[in-house]
């Protein structure tokens, strides 16, 4: 798919998205004439800092949880969510 009518925007759609997410780009045609072109977005991944996200960590200054501490709280979110109908291990 080379191209596509203002009017076929709505109905084909679904390559449309194919086309672009395999990186080809189309021409947009408006009574005719080619008004424009559709190119798909360069997506560049955020770089995940560590230095930084350790920092933020230490100004939170979270208080370190045993792990039977850590289930208790995530049972008592869980029961808190979806009820008591929860059987225990």
């Amino acid at each position: 798919m080379n191209y596509i009518t203002t009017t076929q925007l709505r109905t084909k759609t679904p390559e449309l998205i194919n086309t672009l997410l395999s990186g080809g780009s189309i021409n947009l045609v408006h009574r005719s004439k080619i008004v424009g072109e559709i190119i798909p977005k360069k997506s560049e991944p955020k770089i995940f800092n560590a230095a930084r996200f350790e920092k933020i960590v230490k100004q939170l200054k979270f208080k370190p949880l045993t792990r039977k501490e850590a289930e208790n709280n995530y049972r008592d979110h869980i029961i808190n969510k979806y009820g008591q109908g929860l059987s225990e291990h």
